[in-house]
């Protein structure tokens, strides 16, 4: 059942089939910034995100769609939280208006100080396997809301772009497609990666909080360099040297042609800092779409 959401801060709440293995629970806490007419995927039970075994996550459905719907996943940052990645309006909106669920999972809570955080380097103790979280997020979606599973964009901001990178590299069949913003990999590199990928990164050249040549957070802790995360993954689709550079919008886009079939890499570059910038939604499901 989908309703519109037409005031403030409305909690909805629906029974789900009895044959569903678990209660999941759902609060969509939406301000008046949302399209009156956005609808919104609720579940039953006590107020909060929707709950798996390893997690939450939270949810928005466009207005009026009908099974199956594409959907894009938003991993948010280091101490941040999905419900953040929800509140974003300007984006969400855009991608909502386009025909896509939009999905934050949530980090783990961190053990001192607010918000959330990712076990996303693959070399330190992970409390959780967020790859299999991930994949159970998207794999509950689509069933509960009818989401076509094959049709996921997998995306993510700083530290959750360093966690959309690490699940395309050994899992590239997880999702459809990665669209890293402001993260990469870390140090040291990956010597190799599974498969093929579709992915797009972007980034500022003027970021400092991730710069494109990284940096050394704490002894053992060594942001990677973006242009040698490229390369892997240049290397990784059998790609030749990218032989395209285009300006699109605020953008400078390195496209790489010559590669595997069923493959694409683009790096969109602009000369803002630590951030997703304006018009980063339309240019990322433009390209998602185009495959």
């Amino acid at each position: 059942m989908r309703r519109a959401v037409t005031g403030p801060a409305p909690t909805l709440t629906r029974t789900l089939p009895r044959t569903l293995p678990r209660t999941l629970t759902v609060t969509l806490t939406l301000g008046l910034a949302l399209l009156a007419t956005t609808a919104a995927a609720d579940c039953s039970g006590a107020a909060g995100p929707c709950e798996l075994p390893g997690g939450s996550y939270h949810i928005l459905l466009p207005d009026g769609a009908k099974a199956p719907v594409p959907a894009i996943l938003l991993l948010h940052g280091y101490g941040g939280a999905g419900l953040g990645m929800i509140r974003n309006t300007g984006m969400v909106n855009r991608m909502l208006g386009r025909g896509y669920a939009v999905i934050a999972p949530d980090g783990q809570k961190r053990a001192r100080g607010a918000g959330r955080d990712w076990d996303f380097h693959p070399d330190r103790p992970a409390a959780r396997d967020e790859t299999a979280f991930l994949i159970a997020v998207a794999d509950d979606a689509a069933t509960c809301f009818g989401l076509q599973r094959d049709a996921m964009l997998l995306a993510g901001f700083s530290i959750g772009g360093s966690l959309t990178s690490y699940v395309a590299c050994p899992t590239p069949d997880a999702f459809a497609a990665y669209a890293p913003v402001a993260g990469s990999f870390w140090r040291p590199h990956p010597t190799g990666c599974a498969g093929p990928v579709r992915l797009l990164h972007t980034h500022g050249t003027a970021d400092r909080t991730v710069p494109l040549d990284g940096r050394e957070i704490m002894p053992g802790l060594v942001q990677g360099n973006v242009f040698e995360a490229m390369e892997i993954w240049r290397l990784t689709n059998g790609c030749t040297p990218a032989d395209r550079t285009e300006s699109l919008g605020l953008y400078a886009l390195q496209r790489w042609t010559d590669c595997l079939p069923g493959t694409d890499l683009r790096f969109a570059l602009h000369e803002g800092g630590h951030s997703i910038p304006e018009g980063w939604a339309e240019m990322a499901l433009d390209w998602f779409e185009a495959r």
